[in-house]
C-alpha cells in the first residue's frame, strides 16, 4: 500500500494525521472502552480476544487512526479536498461500541461519520466492501434512519452477522442493507451489486458525503478470505461510487482502509481506487454485469429485494 501512494504522491495532498479527542470518540465508544483500551496498552504485548493483539503503541495509533479518518471526512465536507483515501491501521469496522474485536479497537468510520453530523451533515452513506461484515459500524447506526449502511461481503464467515434480513430497528429500519456473498464471488458480482443493488438504494436515500470502508481482502490474493475481486474489479468499484457521488452529493466521497492482508492486494486495491480518484476525467462505466437467471448476482439481488422492494423500488436496475 506504501508503494501504491508513494507512486502517487506528487498528485496527492497529504494531511498530517492528529489523534483523536476523547470528545470525538465518546460519540461512539463510551469512555470506559477507552479507558480499556489504554489500559491494555500499558500492560502490552496482550490480547483483547484471539484475534485482536494490543502492542504498547496500538493505543496512540488507534487515536491517529481515529483522528485522520476525521479529518479526511472534514477535508472532503468542507471542499478542501475533491476526495479523499485515509490509509489508516488499526482498521475499526469491526469495534462495537463497547468492545474490541476483529483486529478493531475504534471504529474509524462511526467516529467520522459521528464527527460529521455534528458539523450539520445529515445523511450519510457508509458503504462497506471489506470481505467481513461491518458489524460495528452496523451496530452503531442500525437504529437510525439518516445513516444508510450498506455491506457486500463473504457470508457466512467472521463475524457471523450481515445475513439479508438485517435490516435496521425501529427508526432505521430499510437503512441497512447487507448484501452477503458466497464464497468464490469476483468483479462481476462485486460491481454488480454496487450497480443494480447500491447505486439505486442510494440514489432514492440522496446521502450528502460517502464513506468507504474500504477493504482489500475481497482480492483474489487475499490469504484470510475466498473471493476474487481483480484489480480492474476495484477500479470499476471505485468508478461506479465517482459517479454516484456526482450524481447525488457533488463528488464528496472518502475511502477508509479496513482489512487485507495480502501485499499485492494491498497494491492493487489501493493503486486501483486511487488511480480512479485521480484521473480528471469523468468515469466512463462499463457495461453493468448481466443478472442472468440462475447466476450468483440474479440469486442475491433477488433475495435483497424480498426484504427491501417496498421501500426501494428500483433495487436490481442496473
Amino acid at each position: 500500500m506504501g508503494r501504491a501512494i508513494s507512486e502517487r504522491r506528487d498528485r496527492l495532498v497529504a494531511l498530517d494525521a492528529r489523534p483523536a479527542d476523547e470528545a470525538e470518540l465518546v460519540a461512539v465508544h463510551p469512555a470506559d472502552h477507552l479507558r480499556q483500551i489504554a489500559a491494555a496498552a500499558r500492560i502490552a504485548p496482550t490480547r483483547l480476544d484471539a484475534d485482536t493483539y494490543v502492542s504498547k503503541a496500538s493505543y496512540e495509533v488507534a487515536l491517529l487512526a481515529a483522528g485522520a479518518t476525521i479529518d479526511a471526512a472534514r477535508a472532503v465536507a468542507e471542499g478542501r479536498a475533491d476526495a479523499a483515501f485515509a490509509a489508516v491501521r488499526p482498521p475499526g469496522h469491526h469495534a462495537e461500541a463497547n468492545r474490541a474485536m476483529g483486529f478493531c479497537l475504534f471504529n474509524n468510520v462511526a467516529v467520522a461519520a459521528q464527527a460529521l453530523r455534528r458539523d450539520g451533515v445529515e445523511r450519510l452513506l457508509i458503504l462497506d466492501w471489506d470481505v467481513h461484515h461491518g458489524n460495528g459500524t452496523q451496530h452503531s447506526f442500525e437504529e437510525d434512519r439518516d445513516v444508510l449502511y450498506c455491506s457486500s461481503h463473504q457470508f457466512p464467515f467472521y463475524p457471523g452477522t450481515g445475513d439479508f434480513i438485517e435490516a435496521g430497528r425501529g427508526a432505521g429500519t430499510g437503512a441497512t442493507v447487507n448484501v452477503p456473498l458466497p464464497p468464490g464471488c469476483g468483479d462481476d458480482e462485486y460491481v454488480g451489486v454496487l450497480r443494480r443493488v447500491v447505486v439505486p438504494v442510494a440514489l432514492a436515500f440522496r446521502p450528502e458525503l460517502i464513506l468507504v470502508s474500504c477493504g482489500f481482502d475481497a482480492h483474489r490474493d487475499d490469504p484470510l478470505a475466498s473471493m476474487q475481486v481483480s484489480r480492474a474489479g476495484y477500479a470499476e468499484m471505485t468508478r461506479t461510487l465517482r459517479v454516484l457521488a456526482e450524481t447525488v452529493c457533488g463528488g464528496r466521497v472518502v475511502f477508509v482502509l479496513e482489512g487485507g492482508y495480502a501485499a499485492s492486494g494491498l497494491y492493487e486495491g489501493t493503486s486501483a481506487v486511487l488511480d480512479a480518484l485521480l484521473d480528471a476525467a469523468t468515469p466512463s462505466l462499463a457495461e453493468a454485469p448481466e443478472a442472468a437467471a440462475g447466476s450468483t448476482l440474479a440469486q442475491v439481488i433477488r433475495q435483497v429485494a424480498a426484504v427491501h422492494r417496498d421501500r426501494y423500488a428500483d433495487l436490481g436496475a442496473a
